[in-house]
């Protein structure tokens, strides 16, 4: 008998064994909370290139040392919007860069759907007028200012 191929063999062989054994007595755990159904909207693909919007633009409130804005977004395109981001800037009398903040929506927005997104830029006493920019991720964004949505 060839004891130095032997005794390794049967070692592993031991430890498998047992391994399998092991792994073989666990059970899994049944659930708690049933699973949440799948909507059944359809997926929509996301648009590339320009994309199309309608923004219905809060007043802007002084919070703390915060200038809250909220703005209602509606997508006016024929696809998902993916990653739409809105850049605010703050402005002085003269036309200088006081502050601002950037947001962005993690979730696609679906055609004709709407959203709401809080701008908070630290406040200065100086603020007088802002601008907000749109990107997403595959383009730019043409923003339509309305009183309403269609």
């Amino acid at each position: 008998m060839n004891r130095p191929v032997f005794a390794p063999a049967v070692g592993f062989l031991a430890v498998v064994f047992s391994s399998s054994l092991a792994f073989a007595q666990a059970t899994k755990a049944a659930p708690t909370t049933p699973a949440k159904p799948v909507p059944t909207g359809g997926w929509v693909k996301p648009h590339k290139g320009t994309a199309t919007v309608e923004v219905i633009r809060g007043a802007p409130k002084k919070v703390g040392k915060e200038m809250v804005t909220v703005l209602k977004v509606k997508n006016t395109t024929a696809g998902a919007i993916a990653l739409l981001k809105v850049d605010e800037y703050w402005y002085d009398k003269g036309s200088q860069g006081v502050s601002g903040d950037s947001r962005a929506v993690k979730k696609p927005i679906g055609p004709g759907e709407i959203v709401e997104i809080t701008c908070k830029s630290p406040w200065t006493a100086s603020m007088v007028q802002s601008q907000y920019m749109f990107t997403h991720a595959n383009g730019d964004v043409k923003a339509t200012s309305v009183k309403q949505f269609k």
